[in-house]
């Protein structure tokens, strides 16, 4: 079993392949044999977009850090499950990138709102100068709970995408509030957040007609994330068959966590050992070629992706889900209740109807280090050692 936990500087180590185990592989919600589908699993993990540390871009802020390694990997997971939203809005789950191969330009959108400069809108420079209104300095690690709020916040201006982002606290999911919040007609949140079309053309090569069309959709697609804390330092064993369901649902964007100083992008699970993509890897920045195309291959994991056995990880996660329409919440929802009723499997977090009148408003903006008590907790668990990340709400 490897165990990339270091920051690699090159791609040269060896990764172990899939063990052959008559226990089947699920890929965010997709269910393969390793004896009948090998490549179909692999080309699947080579399809998710990959990001990694990054050296030689430009400063953030201007004249901030020009690379990542050693503190953005976090952001960089954070990045990666939000990218599996984008690419389940836009290309579809079937969706499947082949090297060489042309792509449509829905894929070069969607993988222009990453790149490492200042008018992406989720690049590294986007998530560490908004994580400062979360009390995160530049150069500062994450926990789950800061990247999911700082997405949510840099959703708002991709009109583009025209998502609906709800971050469920305090372990539990309202549904009244996520319908109230997709079946919204407005894509923003006010007029000044959103940013004129000639903006995205300018900065994002979006379609101009995208945004209208949008306005009159129903139901904006939603990315739910639910943090969690799995247990005190080490996962509680009666969360893990919950946990595993979660990545057998289609709806699944897959988990954020890792370990107490290594986060990874965790996509599914076979046996009793966790798949994912690890960004602990510096490649140089990339832009585009003299003919203005993005070279891609770097943004794809193209050997076998690590493991972990499930209980190495550390308690405090990040679980994303993705309902293109409002069938796919109503579908989501079912499972969730009939997983309650799995023998054996603790519910990680509770589904209810309407908000609990002690509950504040899990929707607001407005979220500042004191605002909630995952927040607090997140800077505790931050003071214990300030030379490790710890990834926690």
């Amino acid at each position: 079993l490897l165990l990339a936990t270091l920051t690699y500087d090159t791609l040269r180590f060896e990764y172990e392949d899939f063990p052959e185990t008559k226990e089947p592989v699920w890929i965010l919600g997709r269910k393969y044999s390793v004896f009948t589908e090998k490549e179909e699993i692999l080309l699947d993990v080579t399809s998710r977009l990959w990001f990694t540390y990054r050296k030689n871009f430009p400063a953030i802020g201007g004249t901030g850090p020009t690379s990542d390694t050693g503190w953005g990997c976090m952001l960089r997971c954070g990045q990666m499950i939000f990218a599996q939203a984008l690419v389940c809005r836009h290309l579809g789950r079937d969706w499947r990138w082949t090297k060489g191969k042309r792509q449509m330009d829905n894929y070069f959108n969607v993988l222009n709102a990453f790149i490492d400069k200042k008018d992406s809108y989720y690049s590294i420079h986007q998530i560490a100068q908004m994580g400062v209104g979360e009390g995160k300095s530049i150069g500062q690690w994450y926990g789950p709970n800061t990247v999911a709020q700082v997405l949510k916040k840099l959703a708002t201006f991709d009109t583009w995408s025209s998502l609906a982002v709800h971050i469920a606290m305090d372990n539990t999911v309202v549904m009244e509030e996520i319908r109230r919040l997709c079946q919204s007609n407005f894509p923003c949140a006010g007029a000044t957040a959103c940013p004129s079309v000639e903006a995205d053309l300018l900065y994002n090569g979006y379609p101009e007609e995208a945004g209208v069309r949008e306005r009159l959709s129903l139901w904006k697609p939603l990315v739910l994330l639910i943090p969690l804390r799995l247990g005190l330092t080490e996962i509680n064993e009666a969360y893990i068959e919950t946990l595993k369901h979660c990545f057998m649902m289609p709806q699944s964007l897959g988990v954020i966590g890792g370990k107490p100083n290594s986060a990874h992008y965790f996509i599914g699970y076979v046996g009793e050992e966790l798949i994912y993509l690890d960004p602990h890897t510096t490649q140089p920045a990339v832009e585009p070629n003299d003919s203005g195309c993005l070279p891609d291959e770097s943004f794809h994991c193209q050997h076998p992706p690590c493991r972990m056995s499930i209980a190495e990880l550390d308690p405090s996660i990040a679980v994303g889900f993705f309902c293109n329409t409002e069938e796919d919440f109503n579908n989501w929802c079912q499972q969730i209740k009939k997983l309650s009723l799995v023998r054996g499997a603790l519910p990680m977090f509770e589904l209810v109807e309407r908000q609990p009148s002690h509950f504040s408003n899990p929707d607001v903006l407005n979220l500042t280090p004191d605002s909630s008590d995952a927040d607090r907790l997140e800077r505790f668990f931050d003071s214990e050692d300030e030379d490790f990340e710890i990834l926690s709400l």
